[in-house]
């Protein structure tokens, strides 16, 4: 069992410091306000600096990344993220620009956007792209406000209505209501495809789009893609794809060959830059040639030569995010794309999808797996049976594997499958690295059925156990409580 490690507040000594200021050699001149004055000082930690070195050590070895064990979340693409990509995005040239300064003096920075939209666009099948969204659910609503624009722009105000699969990705209902439209849920089959039938139906002269995740949340490619984008199309409406899940495509196929019009990427998923607890995130939204005059200023264009920000498109939605975006996440994927080229980029794909469909055929033994199709990406377990037979449950396994140094899949999503567990290995995995996950979850199953009562009890290693998940949703504790004594 590890020791409970200390607060910051609760290592501070009255009078112990970590740094020396020097006096201020400027005379205070201007006193401040009496009513913004503090009546007391701030609680600080009071701390030498070997200590405070220690202390954030100490935090930092507690930290489950993909950096020190397997992290096979599903729909997060916990990929490693080379350290060249890093090295470039710390370059001073980079990194001392400010976001005001005149355009002339950051030609380089521009060319990096520029020749990202690109790349981005050849990548995906689209004509434009903008960098600016800040994450893949900004970028949805981004999109999602392009589609709105070209149809008030064609005096089609009646489409309302944007239709959403139940395997879509977690925030595509969201983003949709967020833009003002009315979520349509459109079935899926019992397989995991949408049902075309359903959607069929449903398609009129309201839709103003349909969201595909492709593969969706179930890892599984929509073999009907191109007869689901006629029948949108038919109706009037237009394509949006959700590229959450790129990983599984990139090289392979292109959304815009598809016959999607809009979609967004996770440079943070797909493109190897760090997110979660690492981020920020950044999701560049692509479309066709008849939505990009709504794109959010500004774009980076070319004029006589010279690189400038084009602030002035009328039919534009508006800025999306401060300045430009995350630049910094432009230039770790941009170096991705660089040094992978467009072999390494198709490799990719293809080695995140053995390696799942390598578990997933593992696994299906074990478990019981919601469809008998070869996965994409990603796959995911169902234990309803093993909780029916032993009472353990998807969150009981996810606790068992922290005591194994693997960081649980994501837990009970897609809400289509009973007790899921949604698997994504990543093609930066090595095999050894996979059997060890697959060996234990089987070790899992042994002891559901060896000693069900001490699965409940998992994690029995981890510097905190289980948590009362309910309470700190409700009611988190955000800030230090300073005790009488202090």
């Amino acid at each position: 069992m590890q020791q409970q490690q200390k607060l910051i507040f609760e290592k501070s000594v009255s009078g112990r410091r970590c740094t020396q200021l020097p006096a201020c050699d400027i005379e205070n001149k201007t006193a401040l306000p009496q009513d913004l004055l503090r009546e007391e000082a701030p609680l600080l930690p009071e701390i030498a600096e070997v200590d405070l070195v220690r202390h954030y050590m100490a935090l930092s070895r507690k930290a489950h990344g993909v950096d020190n064990g397997f992290y096979p979340l599903g729909s997060c693409t916990m990929k490693y993220n080379p350290r060249l990509n890093e090295e470039v995005a710390a370059m001073p040239g980079f990194t001392d620009i400010h976001p005001l300064q005149p355009t002339a003096s950051v030609q380089g920075a521009l060319k990096v956007m520029q020749l990202l939209q690109q790349y981005l666009a050849e990548i995906t099948g689209m004509d434009a792209v903008t960098l600016q969204p800040a994450a893949g659910a900004q970028g949805e609503w981004t999109g999602l406000l392009l589609i709105k624009a070209y149809h008030e722009a064609h005096g089609e105000q009646n489409r309302t209505k944007i239709l959403i699969p139940d395997s879509a990705h977690g925030t595509n209902p969201a983003s949709a209501a967020m833009c003002g439209f009315q979520v349509v849920h459109v079935p899926c089959t019992e397989d995991g495809f949408v049902d075309v039938a359903a959607l069929r139906s449903l398609a009129g002269p309201d839709t103003a789009g349909l969201m595909l995740t492709n593969p969706n949340t179930l890892g599984l490619f929509e073999k009907d893609s191109l007869e689901m984008a006629d029948i949108i199309h038919k109706a009037g409406g237009l394509l949006y794809y959700d590229g959450a899940n790129l990983n599984a495509i990139m090289g392979i196929a292109r959304p815009g060959d598809l016959g999607f019009d809009v979609c967004h990427l996770n440079l943070h998923k797909t493109f190897s830059t760090p997110h979660g607890g690492g981020g920020p995130g950044s999701g560049p939204v692509g479309c066709k040639k008849a939505l990009s005059p709504y794109l959010p200023n500004p774009i980076v264009e070319d004029e006589n030569g010279q690189l400038t920000l084009n602030f002035d498109n009328p039919n534009s939605i508006g800025q999306v995010k401060a300045f430009y975006g995350n630049f910094l996440v432009y230039l770790k994927a941009f170096t991705y794309i660089l040094s992978s080229g467009a072999d390494g980029l198709k490799q990719a794909s293809q080695g995140a999808v053995l390696n799942a469909n390598y578990m997933l055929y593992q696994l299906k033994e074990i478990f019981h797996l919601n469809n008998t199709f070869p996965c994409m990406h990603e796959f995911v377990l169902s234990m309803e049976d093993l909780k029916e037979e032993t009472g353990v449950s998807a969150m009981d396994v996810a606790k068992a594997l922290l005591d194994y140094g693997i960081h649980p899949p994501t837990m009970y999503f897609p809400l289509i499958v009973p007790e899921a567990l949604m698997v994504e290995p990543t093609e930066t995995e090595n095999k050894e690295t996979l059997d060890f996950a697959i060996e234990t979850f089987r070790k899992i199953k042994e002891e559901a059925f060896a000693d069900s009562a001490k699965l409940h009890q998992y994690p029995l290693q981890t510097p905190v156990r289980r948590l009362d998940e309910v309470q700190a949703a409700r009611k988190p504790i955000l800030k230090y409580q300073k005790s009488e004594n202090q």
